[in-house]
């Protein structure tokens, strides 16, 4: 009987044991929870803050040298941005002042053959009044010398020749003595106009240097265009053809009939036709759509090829018929007549490998 009372000594012992384990273990799920709470809050925090430090160049959490490399390498981009910004402006404001400085000296040049032509008029006219003045006064006064029998007076002494004048009558003026004065100016500016439209010339289609692509060289009367071997250094307009040696007409047509005349002997290889404001001059998609055109030895492009060698080629366009005909106008053969409809403003296009020419409308 002595062992009983250890047994349950020990059973006591253990029960207490357990409860002081399980009001331990409950504490410690409690501190958990916090704790767990605390790091997961902690970690989303962590994670927010390292997502808004992510190198965008590395792709890694910014460090102190990533920080100061990527704050060098934006001020490097922002710099080199701004250069060719720079660059770009300067490029097109020396183009718009050499464009205006070469407008200018053509105009002066331009009006100063119209000036010269009209001082050559001047003094041709006034030489002309001159010289009917002095043979009227040589060849018209003698006339009227004879008319009125007073020539012999010259071979008396002046005494006598006044007494004979005072018993002549008085002498009449014949007719015709005086100055033509109609002859110098009767409608003096209309002749002179009239005169002045054998030194001036009138083309139908002006090219427009903004749209030649950096190869194409324009005539300083912008009715030529040459290809050279390098590009020109010019500003890459929305305007200008930077794929197909190609230029514009400066003038578009939305009615009626046009004509034009353009010399491609001198050119190998050439294109021409007319195409819409709207088609698209970048890259190599202007063919695509939107053109009507012949063209000699171009076989990658599809339109009518011409076969022949030809010296001229005529364009004649009818807006509200919806044509466009070309043909030979040296032996007056007609090449091909496309037929369409017509919504948007036609321009005049020209491509070539060496030189064309759009002749003046008198040269027809």
């Amino acid at each position: 009987m002595p062992a009983t009372p250890v047994i349950q000594q020990t059973q006591g012992s253990e029960k207490g044991e357990t409860a002081k384990a399980a009001t331990k273990s409950n504490k410690e799920s409690v501190i958990s929870g916090k704790d767990r709470d605390t790091l997961r809050k902690g970690f989303l925090r962590h994670l927010f803050l390292n997502r808004q430090q992510i190198c965008s160049l590395h792709s890694e959490k910014l460090k102190l040298f990533c920080q100061t490399t990527c704050v060098f390498i934006k001020l490097e981009e922002l710099n080199t941005a701004m250069k060719t910004l720079s660059e770009k402006l300067k490029l097109n404001e020396e183009q718009i002042k050499s464009q205006a400085e070469h407008t200018e000296r053509q105009i002066k040049q331009q009006f100063e053959k119209l000036h010269q032509f009209l001082r050559d008029e001047e003094e041709a006219t006034i030489t002309a009044l001159r010289e009917e003045e002095e043979q009227t006064m040589k060849e018209k006064l003698e006339e009227m010398m004879e008319e009125n029998n007073i020539c012999f007076l010259k071979k008396f002494p002046v005494s006598m020749q006044r007494v004979q004048i005072s018993s002549q009558p008085d002498p009449q003026m014949p007719s015709g003595v005086l100055i033509h004065v109609p002859r110098y100016l009767s409608n003096l500016p209309f002749r002179v106009w009239k005169k002045m439209q054998d030194i001036v010339q009138n083309t139908p289609v002006i090219l427009d240097p903004n749209t030649a692509h950096p190869r194409l060289v324009l005539s300083d009367d912008l009715t030529s265009m040459t290809m050279i071997e390098n590009k020109q250094l010019l500003p890459d307009n929305p305007e200008r053809f930077d794929d197909y040696y190609c230029v514009l007409g400066s003038e578009g047509f939305n009615s009626g009939t046009h004509s034009w005349d353009v010399e491609v002997k001198e050119s190998q290889y050439w294109l021409l036709g007319v195409t819409t404001a709207s088609n698209q001059r970048k890259g190599c998609v202007f063919f695509n759509a939107n053109v009507w055109f012949v063209q000699n030895r171009m076989s990658t492009l599809s339109s009518f090829a011409v076969e022949q060698d030809l010296e001229r080629v005529r364009v004649d366009l009818d807006y509200d018929r919806g044509t466009v005909s070309f043909s030979d106008p040296v032996t007056n053969t007609h090449l091909h007549t496309y037929t369409t409809t017509f919504t948007d403003t036609i321009l005049p296009f020209f491509c070539c490998s060496s030189s064309l020419r759009i002749l003046p409308s008198n040269s027809k």
